[in-house]
């Protein structure tokens, strides 16, 4: 319990120096109901598949330690964690990592933390940021800042996971603005490109009370990826396309998934 016990004394104080700064839009949006209606229906078939896929390529030793950076409720750590392996798991949202916490155990924990921030006295084997949970922040060093902090945390032999949208595929329909309606609340949503950043525009119409909200996720390409981790020290050692490991077709893949390593390790 002492590296829990000195982990959450540094973050409170992390969290006192950041109390005065306006909310960004993931901190608003992660953590209102409207998040968890619009997404409750999310494939966790998938999610268990891709996790086996990616534990059997990884080769993981059951005494493997992972981090799941910026882990929302918990699927895939909740789901490592069955497998056998020790599972951290952090997420921004108060409400995520509290539900995530219903499912914790001695070998199973999760923190609210700001994954730009270092984890002070936790190392891993494996990290892993799952389901395009990267590039929301407004200044690119800010995401530069997260590959830093993945590079502290990890062993000298350890392992990235970086799963993100494959932008190279000319089907995102940015021009067709679709709605939606789940549990009698209806969504208008909308997409457009601004700054090289994918904006979707969120309009929620509950019992005629209406709110607005937005994601913003960075277009990032396969070479832009390799810039940014060869600059933190790693190397990518493979690129997949999808959930079954197929191999990264810039034209035609759904996602792209990078599995990196540390320069000087095997």
């Amino acid at each position: 319990m002492g590296f829990e016990i000195n982990f959450l004394s540094k973050m409170n104080k992390f969290a006192k120096a950041m109390a005065d700064k306006p909310n960004e839009w993931y901190e608003d949006w992660f953590d209102t109901i409207y998040y968890h209606i619009l997404y409750k229906k999310r494939d966790h078939a998938e999610a268990v598949r891709f996790i086996d896929n990616l534990v059997h390529y990884l080769k993981s030793d059951k005494n493997s330690m992972f981090l799941d950076l910026a882990c929302g409720k918990g699927r895939h750590s909740i789901y490592l964690n069955k497998k056998g392996y020790d599972v951290t798991g952090i997420d921004l949202s108060i409400n995520n990592i509290s539900e995530a916490r219903l499912s914790a155990s001695s070998s199973l924990r999760f923190f609210e933390h700001d994954m730009r921030e270092p984890l002070p006295g936790m190392m891993f084997d494996y990290v892993l940021n799952l389901f395009t949970s990267f590039g929301y922040f407004e200044d690119p060093s800010d995401d530069r800042a997260v590959i830093e902090m993945v590079n502290s945390c990890l062993n000298p032999n350890g392992v990235f996971v970086l799963d993100y949208f494959n932008f190279g595929k000319p089907s995102h329909n940015f021009d067709k603005p679709f709605s939606k309606t789940i549990d009698s609340v209806c969504f208008d949503i909308k997409k457009h490109i601004e700054n090289r950043r994918i904006i979707k525009e969120i309009t929620v119409n509950d019992n005629d009370k209406v709110f607005h909200f937005a994601e913003q996720v960075r277009i990032y390409t396969l070479d832009q990826f390799r810039q940014m981790l060869e600059e933190a020290g790693f190397v990518i050692h493979a690129t997949f396309g999808n959930y079954d490991l197929d191999p990264y077709l810039e034209s035609s893949s759904d996602r792209l998934i990078l599995v990196a390593k540390h320069s000087d390790g095997n």
